[in-house]
């Protein structure tokens, strides 16, 4: 539910600004908020488990979010609304690390393969029926619905929480031992600047194309801002005895190397759910439903071979390193697949190259979680899953980032290049215009009515044509990135999957 809201109010903002009388601007800063409270609290959310106690902070963020949403779903005015949402961000913001380090701690390491395989299906299905779940509620009922819905899921799961969900006596000793230390001291210097950056790139990220990036003064500052208090926290992180955020597990070759991979799967899975449905419905005049349906595919093989995957590994039939590589290979195929579609592509194909994806990504996931916490000690989970969840969070944010800038840059690029091969003197597309304004001047059209609409009718197929071209040019970019790290692979450090575990894990 918490991945869901990140994408499942976007078809619903202009139904929002007309419901609350306000722009749609305006009311983009719904997503704005919620992104950034997220990536604020995100990295934080392992201290404040060892200060409050796993369990009940999972339990106050859970409730926090419930509450919220419904605050969101009752808001009179869009002030209210974007305070709501950002209490809601804090609240999911604490939610994915915490259920992670719960999936590590509670399972063995001879079946975690199989935790994070279901997992991964509810964290790669909820950003892909997001937009098709808020398109048919909208259409359907009222935007308000949209965040209603959390609020019978957030009481059942505070109910099970409260039933199934306890400390394990590990993490109670630590904490334990840390009060009596006195090593639960609040690090109010790494939360402000961890804060201050993670908002300022966070909002960077999220409006910067719609600033015109440093051309915006407010945008520059931001990044500026970002720059200067990461360097500090990263600094101040490292000295501090009880940091907010480990930076030192980043010394782990396998858990810095498998952070990188999460970024990059956030950048390959959330810019291409943001995009596909974007071509489909600017281009092809998609629905927003049928739009969102053409993801299903992805996420419904997902759902069918993760598990397969967890499988493979927990036998040892395959090691995490080759299924990996697997991986690799194959979402760079489904991305190339991606760049040769045409303005004739139909649905089908959209289709079968999302289920190639998903073929990718459902060996994706479950053997890089394996590998970061491969050679971690039990008592550094909690503090691991923070890193993960953040470099994942950050990638998803930087893809949308990057295919929203690339993509209106390549059109233009493309637009400059093809409309200057097609000059006003090509005797193809002058003889093409004159052949239409003919036959509009023939059904009522006057000549110099017929003739403007002619050319534009070819200068809209020019911009179809050339935003089409830009955003292939994002799937190309995908997907060498994605082949590029390839040869990351190759630095894993060998380590004992199924069994007993090593004593170093």
């Amino acid at each position: 539910m918490e991945l869901l809201d990140t994408s499942i109010a976007n078809v619903s903002l202009p139904y929002i600004a007309g419901g609350l009388g306000r722009s749609f601007d305006e009311v983009t800063w719904i997503l704005t908020t919620y992104l950034v409270a997220n990536a604020v609290v995100l990295p934080m959310s392992a201290f404040f488990s060892r200060v409050f106690g796993r369990r009940n902070y999972y339990m106050a963020c859970v409730a926090l979010f419930t509450i919220t949403s419904f605050c969101c779903g009752i808001a009179p005015s869009l002030n209210f609304l974007l305070i709501a949402r950002i209490l809601q961000g804090i609240g999911g913001g604490g939610l994915a690390p915490v259920e992670q380090a719960i999936l590590v701690d509670t399972f063995p390491p001879a079946k975690r393969a199989s935790a994070f395989a279901l997992y991964t299906v509810a964290i790669v299905t909820a950003p892909a029926i997001g937009p098709v779940l808020g398109g048919w509620i909208t259409d359907n009922y009222n935007w308000r619905w949209v965040f209603l819905i959390n609020i019978p899921i957030g009481i059942l799961s505070l109910y099970l929480t409260s039933r199934f969900v306890h400390d394990p006596p590990a993490f109670v000793e630590e904490r334990k031992a840390a009060r009596k230390s006195g090593g639960l001291r609040i690090d109010t210097v790494g939360i402000l600047l961890v804060g201050i950056g993670s908002a300022a790139l966070e909002i960077f990220l999220d409006r910067g194309q719609i600033d015109d990036w440093f051309g915006s003064p407010l945008i520059s500052w931001l990044f500026a801002i970002a720059i200067v208090a990461w360097s500090a926290a990263v600094y101040w992180e490292l000295k501090h005895p009880d940091p907010i955020i480990e930076l030192r597990l980043l010394a782990n070759r396998n858990f810095a190397i498998a952070s990188a991979f999460y970024f990059i799967f956030g950048v390959g899975l959330f810019a291409t759910t943001t995009m596909i449905p974007q071509i489909l419905q600017s281009l092809y005049g998609y629905r927003a439903i049928d739009a969102g349906l053409v993801l299903g595919p992805g996420a419904f093989v997902i759902t069918l071979l993760a598990p397969v995957g967890a499988q493979l590994i927990q036998r040892g039939l395959v090691h995490p390193k080759k299924l990996l590589l697997f991986s690799l290979v194959v979402v760079f195929l489904s991305m190339m697949d991606y760049s040769h579609f045409t303005l004739q592509t139909d649905y089908n194909h959209y289709a079968l190259a999302r289920a190639l994806q998903g073929l990718g990504y459902a060996f994706f996931f479950v053997p890089i979680s394996v590998i970061a916490y491969s050679q971690l000690r039990p008592d550094q989970n909690n503090r691991a899953s923070s890193l993960t969840n953040l470099a994942r969070n950050w990638g998803g944010s930087f893809g949308i980032a990057l295919v929203t800038a690339l993509s209106e840059r390549r059109q233009n690029f493309h637009q400059s290049v093809t409309g200057g091969a097609l000059t006003t003197s090509t005797g193809g597309l002058q003889q093409s215009i004159r052949a239409t304004a003919a036959y509009l001047a023939a059904h009522g059209y006057s000549q110099a009515d017929a003739l403007r609409a002619a050319y534009l009718r070819y200068y809209n197929q020019l911009e179809q044509q050339t935003r089409l071209l830009g955003f292939m040019d994002c799937f190309r970019v995908i997907g060498w990135l994605t082949l590029a790290m390839v040869p990351v692979v190759f630095f894993i450090r060998s380590f004992k999957v199924a069994g007993k575990a090593p004593a170093g894990h």
